[in-house]
């Protein structure tokens, strides 16, 4: 009995850390949108008047990046055992690489903002850290779970469209597009949602009658 319930627990907990990854990246993309709010983050200076909100920015991302593992925990416990090994690898790899480059962004980006005058080398090597290779690897990351939703069934359609398309989109557009970076944390939540929502019923669906021996 006890390990049932902390499989139906687990899951459901690390749905939620989903939520809080897509609600902290959110926040956190806002908040470098309103700093720089078109246009190459890397070419335009950041106005001393909303210097904070690059700040609480940083701030904001270690745990964001903290949560996405375990949003990624609660996507393999929801698809179980059957996930195929080639697509689990690229799923693994490319949310590990997306953290790795999530987390090496903001160090960078905080050094520069810690300096009096950034060096132009240093505003691009930040920018590019997340907006080439953060949101790309999210892209995989994006396409990778779709993959493994469509071919196990244990997403809906929609679902998994919905992915291919946010993965096209973050791996196309990526940061020629202002704003375009927040359709990642969106279907991050979605997803979230749905799993939450498929526990929930799970948790409530009666058990099946035994027969007698």
């Amino acid at each position: 009995m006890s390990s049932t319930t902390e499989r139906l627990d687990t899951p459901r907990a690390a749905g939620m850390a989903g939520i809080a990854f897509a609600l902290l990246l959110g926040a956190a993309i806002v908040l470098m949108r309103i700093a720089v709010p078109s246009g190459n983050a890397a070419d335009l200076p950041v106005d001393q008047d909303k210097r904070w909100a690059v700040q609480v920015a940083l701030e904001i991302v270690p745990f964001a990046g903290i949560f996405f593992l375990w949003f990624m925990g609660a996507l393999r416990a929801h698809t179980g055992a059957a996930e195929d090994r080639f697509v689990a690898t690229v799923f693994l790899g490319s949310g590990f690489v997306f953290v790795a480059t999530l987390f090496a962004s903001a160090a960078a980006a905080g050094t520069v903002l810690a300096e009096g005058t950034p060096s132009d080398f240093g505003r691009h090597y930040a920018y590019t850290l997340l907006a080439t290779y953060a949101m790309r690897m999210a892209a995989v990351f994006v396409l990778a779970t779709s993959t493994i939703g469509r071919m196990l069934g244990v997403f809906p359609r929609p679902l998994a469209l919905l992915g291919t398309v946010v993965g096209l989109v973050l791996l196309v557009v990526g940061s020629g597009v202002p704003w375009s970076e927040l359709v990642f944390p969106v279907w991050a939540l979605v997803l979230s949602l749905y799993i939450l929502r498929v526990r929930r019923g799970t948790a409530h669906r009666p058990p099946p009658p035994t027969e007698p021996p």
